[in-house]
Parts: structure tokens; C-alpha cells; sequence
């Protein structure tokens, strides 16, 4: 290709990016569908006129564009109030639907292995030790044991504060460790994502068979809504990783997880928040074992409810 070729197929493209870039905020908003796209598009262009030794001032041009393009798109932003509640109505929710099968995946395995090892362990009780340990399994019963002191002893308002942070610090790990284990191809998100469904199932199994139900599925409904489903978000992100591994679609190995990681940011990033407002829930909700029975199931319920609205209608776009 000849600069002039070159020239005089792109100039209309450098144009419609230049007015873009420097055209303001509304001239940003609408093309920010587009923008990612024509950016890499600008980007190829500038390798394209360095690796033909294209005139100095056609390089600095784009050399130029795509610096400015690239504060647009990863500059530092302050925050905002308007940015996170958009957010939170709309971008979150319509991020995890928008990969639908990553999602239906996750999802399916979570719960469905959970339920089946939860059914092996109350058909058969001696199970919950091959799958958790004896030690683990005798920990869970003193745990949710009715008859323990720490049922009747509130905690008070330093201890719930440090049980917060320790929660929070136990479900990043736990989210952290599920999304980064799809840099292992995907397999390595699965695995947790079996582990936790596998220790929750047989857990469950064994406090029915143990008869303490009324200790531990009040305890666990209302911030069980927001933490379970937010690992199965962050295997989610970590199986989006893991896919564009293998489907580069193209680009290499190392542009392709850069891109899935682009789609799997806004899910990581909402389900750290779930996270937190599971912690918030389980260190100054769920541990009020002196409520009623009815209102913490009915809480509870009432939080899955909201959950599951949440994100089948937030952050659609109006027809």
C-alpha cells in the first residue's frame, strides 16, 4: 500500500475520531458504543504507518489521536455519584446478562451440585465426611448446635465490626481466587466454583440430618443472596477469561484475555460490591439468632426476591 493509497482511505476515519476526541463530553457519549473499536482501528493505522516509513507528520497525527484516545478510555476518572449509580442500575446487571451462557453455566453448576450433594449427604449422612473431613463436619455442628452458649450471648457492636472485616476479607479471597482461576483456561474458576458448591451442599445436607435447621438456613438466606450468587459471578468472569483464551477471534493470545477481561471487569467489579453488602448483612443481621423465626425467613426471602428482580429488568433499555 502507498501512502497516498493509505491517505486517501483513512483520512475520513482520522477526521470522524479527531472531531471525537476533541469535540467534548457530548461528542465522547455519543459514539461511546464505538469508541473501543474505532480506537483499536486508529491504533492498527499508526502501526501501519510506522512499519512502511510513512511521512513523520502523518505518524505524529496519529501518534497524537491514539494518546488521546487512550486517556479517553483508561484515564484516571474522579469519582462520581451519577458513575456509580449508573453503575449499579445499569451496567452491572446488564453485564451479567449480556453473557448469557457464561452465566447459565455457572449458575447450573453452583446450584445444581450443591443441591445434589446436599440430597447424597441427607440420603446417605456418613458422606458429609468424605466430602468435608470429620473435623470440618464436627466444626459445622458446633457452629449451628442450638444448645451452644454463643446462641444466647448477643455480640456487641465491636465484636460485629470485627466479624465485618472478617467476613469482607473471606468472601474477596474466595471471589478473587474463583475469577483468577480462569487464567487457567477456565479450570481453575470451575474448580472453585465445584469446591464451594460441593462444601455448601454437603454442609446443608448434614445440619438436616443434624436436625439444626432453624440455627443455620436463618443464619444464611439474607446475605446468602448476595454471596453465593456473587462467586457464581466471579466464576462467571473467570470462565469469560478462560474462553477467550482458546477463541482469540483473531487477535493473539494476549489481546484476546485483554478484551474478555474488558467484559468480565463490570462483573468482577459488581459482584466485590455484592460481597461487601453480603458482609454488611451476615455481621449485623444474620447473627440475631434472638429475632423471630418468621421475620429472618421472611427477610430473607424477601432479599432473593429483590436479588432476582434486580437483575432481570435493571439497566434495560427502554423500546
Amino acid at each position: 500500500m502507498t501512502q497516498q493509497s493509505f491517505v486517501k482511505l483513512r483520512q475520513n476515519f482520522w477526521n470522524e475520531f479527531e472531531n471525537t476526541v476533541r469535540g467534548g463530553r457530548k461528542a465522547i457519549k455519543n459514539r461511546a458504543a464505538d469508541f473501543p473499536k474505532d480506537y483499536r482501528e486508529l491504533t492498527g493505522d499508526l502501526n501501519t504507518a510506522r512499519a512502511n516509513g510513512f511521512d513523520p507528520s502523518i505518524i505524529e497525527r496519529l501518534n497524537a489521536l491514539v494518546l488521546e484516545g487512550n486517556e479517553i478510555l483508561y484515564g484516571s476518572r474522579s469519582f462520581s455519584l451519577w458513575g456509580a449509580a449508573n453503575f449499579v442500575l445499569k451496567v452491572f446487571p446488564a453485564a451479567v446478562r449480556s453473557r448469557w451462557r457464561s452465566l447459565g453455566a455457572s449458575l447450573l453448576i453452583f446450584y445444581g451440585l450443591a443441591f445434589f450433594s446436599c440430597l447424597i449427604c441427607v440420603v446417605y449422612p456418613d458422606m458429609v465426611y468424605e466430602f468435608l473431613g470429620a473435623m470440618t463436619a464436627g466444626s459445622i455442628e458446633t457452629m449451628y448446635d442450638p444448645e451452644s452458649p454463643h446462641f444466647l450471648t448477643p455480640r456487641n457492636v465491636s465484636s460485629d465490626a470485627d466479624m465485618f472485616g472478617f467476613y469482607i476479607y473471606n468472601n474477596i479471597s474466595i471471589a478473587f481466587r474463583t475469577f483468577a482461576g480462569g487464567i487457567l483456561a477456565g479450570f481453575g474458576s470451575l474448580l472453585f466454583l465445584m469446591f464451594n458448591a460441593v462444601f455448601l451442599g454437603a454442609a446443608a445436607g448434614h445440619i438436616i440430618n443434624l436436625g439444626f435447621e432453624n440455627t443455620f438456613f436463618p443464619f444464611i438466606i439474607a446475605h446468602g443472596a448476595f454471596e453465593l450468587n456473587a462467586i457464581v459471578f466471579s466464576a462467571q468472569a473467570g470462565l469469560l477469561l478462560g474462553y477467550r483464551l482458546f477463541i482469540t477471534r483473531g487477535l493473539t493470545r494476549g489481546a484476546s484475555i485483554k478484551e474478555a477481561g474488558k467484559s468480565a471487569l463490570p462483573i468482577i467489579a459488581g459482584a466485590a460490591l455484592m460481597l461487601f453488602i453480603a458482609a454488611c448483612i451476615e455481621a449485623f443481621w444474620s447473627s440475631r439468632y434472638h429475632l423471630p423465626l418468621a421475620l429472618r425467613y421472611g427477610a430473607g426471602a424477601a432479599v432473593w426476591v429483590l436479588v432476582l428482580v434486580y437483575f432481570v429488568f435493571a439497566g434495560r433499555e427502554k423500546k
